[in-house]
Formats: C-alpha cells, sequence, structure tokens
C-alpha cells in the first residue's frame, strides 16, 4: 500500500493536470467559436464558385489554353496536399489523416511511389515530422501556413499548386483534411483539387454555352485562379475548425478523467489514512495492555 505522502503527491500532481486540461478546454473553446464562423460563413461561397468552374470545364471554349485546370492526361507523378494541425492534443485528429493518406497511397498510387513520383506537401508541423521522419519527399514551403492562416497565404500555395499543375511538375494533386461537422465529428475528406472534375448532372451531361462579358479568356483568366484559391483556403479553414473541435473534446474527457482518477485517489488516501489511524490505537493499546501486565 503506498504511503500517506505519495498518495497526496499524487493528488497534487493530477490537480495541476486537471487545471490545465480546463484552461486548454476554455482556449479550444473560444478558438472554435471564431474558426466555425469562419468556416460556415465561406461554404456556400466556396461551393458555389467550384460548381461554376466544373461547370466552365463543360464550356464549348475555343481556346484551349484556358481549360489547363481540366486536361486530362496520364496520371505520372502526384501531389497529395496533407492538412493537420501545429500541435498535438487534440485526440486521433492528426493520426487519422495520416492513416488516410497512406491507405490512399497504398490502394491509389502504390506503383507511382515505388517509381519514386509521388511528393507530400504538408500544411501543418505534425504532417511535416510525420512525412519528414519517415522519408517521403516532401515540399515542405508552406509547412507553417496556419501561424498566420489569411486568404493571401493560401492563395500563395494555391498559385504554387496551379503552377506545378500547369507546368506539368505534377498530373493530378489530392487534398487530405479533416471536415468539420460538429464539436465532436470530424469527417476525412480526400478531394481531387487538380485537374478539376467536370460538373455531372443528375441525367446527362449536357455541354454548356456561356456568354461571356468581357472576352471568355479576360473571365475565365480570372475566374479560374480565384475559385482555386477559394477551395483551398475552405479546406484549411475546415481543417482549422475541425481541429479546435477536436481539442477542445479530447481536453474536455481529459478533466472528466481526471476527475475520476481524483476520486479513486482520495478514497484511497482515505483508507490509506484510516489504516495508519488505527494501526497507531492498536499500538497504543497494546503499550497500555503491556504497562498493565507488568
Amino acid at each position: 500500500m503506498p504511503s500517506l505522502k505519495e498518495v497526496k503527491m499524487r493528488i497534487n500532481s493530477v490537480v495541476s493536470t486537471q487545471q490545465i486540461t480546463k484552461a486548454m478546454k476554455m482556449v479550444a473553446a473560444a478558438k472554435l467559436r471564431k474558426s466555425q464562423d469562419r468556416i460556415l460563413q465561406m461554404r456556400p461561397y466556396a461551393k458555389k464558385m467550384n460548381d461554376i468552374l466544373r461547370n466552365l470545364s463543360l464550356a464549348d471554349t475555343q481556346e484551349a489554353s484556358l481549360k489547363w485546370y481540366s486536361a486530362s492526361r496520364e496520371v505520372n507523378k502526384v501531389l497529395l496536399v496533407v492538412i493537420t494541425s501545429d500541435r498535438g492534443l487534440c485526440g486521433s485528429f492528426n493520426s487519422n489523416v495520416f492513416k488516410g493518406v497512406i491507405r490512399l497511397i497504398e490502394d491509389q498510387y502504390a506503383a507511382i511511389h515505388r517509381r519514386g513520383n509521388l511528393a507530400i506537401m504538408p500544411i501543418g508541423k505534425k504532417a511535416m515530422d510525420y512525412f519528414s521522419k519517415r522519408k517521403y519527399p516532401v515540399i515542405g514551403d508552406y509547412a507553417l501556413l496556419f501561424s498566420g492562416l489569411n486568404f493571401e497565404s493560401a492563395a500563395r500555395a494555391a498559385d504554387f499548386l496551379m503552377e506545378s499543375y500547369r507546368t506539368g511538375r505534377f498530373d493530378r494533386i489530392d487534398i487530405v483534411y479533416n471536415e468539420f461537422k460538429n464539436v465532436a465529428t470530424q469527417i476525412l475528406r480526400t478531394e481531387q483539387y487538380l485537374p478539376v472534375l467536370a460538373q455531372v448532372g443528375t441525367k446527362t451531361t449536357a455541354r454548356i454555352d456561356y456568354i461571356y462579358q468581357p472576352e471568355s479568356a479576360a473571365v475565365m483568366e480570372g475566374l479560374i485562379p480565384k475559385s482555386l484559391r477559394v477551395q483551398l483556403f475552405k479546406a484549411l479553414l475546415d481543417s482549422n475548425a475541425a481541429e479546435n473541435g477536436a481539442r477542445m473534446t479530447a481536453m474536455d474527457k481529459a478533466t472528466e478523467n481526471a476527475g475520476e482518477l481524483l476520486k479513486e485517489l482520495r478514497l484511497s488516501y482515505n483508507r490509506t489514512r484510516q489504516a495508519a489511524i488505527t494501526k497507531e490505537i492498536l499500538e497504543i493499546v497494546g503499550g497500555a495492555e503491556a504497562l498493565k501486565s507488568s
């Protein structure tokens, strides 16, 4: 049986840990409100922009150079954009992404990976550390986007992806991230970023003709990059909100677990204390009886 001092030290340690997890839960809750508002406001706009972009890929555009974003070619070189968090203590948030990426590689890109034509672009320190340690080809220029997340920084990363696809450095680019559903639930998403998939109707896929004002070249040259920048920014906001929700849930559970452990430790402390008191009483009584008999 542990001594009273040992149990008391464990109780103090758990109390300190519980205070930390409570504080982290409150911080995560405050961040969650802000990040949740941002993604809920962004989703309708991003969806509409994506629908327009996918519809444009079906349009009868004479300039083939304008349809580079939906040009289909043989997939020999692949880039996976993996979005995680910068910090831990958020449950299975990051590990789910890592498992999803490994599963994606094994199921779809195993041959490409064996040829050395698969690269990882991590966004988030955890992804950077994970894939660097496992010797994956890593493009680490945008790993720290979350340290100052805004549309301008996301646009720079999107421009790099567009240029890499347009010049043929990669034939396909996928994004893997956690989508925010609610505080307790994150949904792992794998989305094809480039080439853009055509918008398929419910019955038939019809050719869509647009009337452009000004010329189609001017419209599409501005619209295509903006839409793709918005799609990446939306994925980053989703991941950020999901991270805060996961951390809030994890810290709440940790606080509850600390409370349960405190109950057990205090019960053990009381039992140990009672046993010590009983032992002292027995020693006193035994000493008194010895004095009487002498």
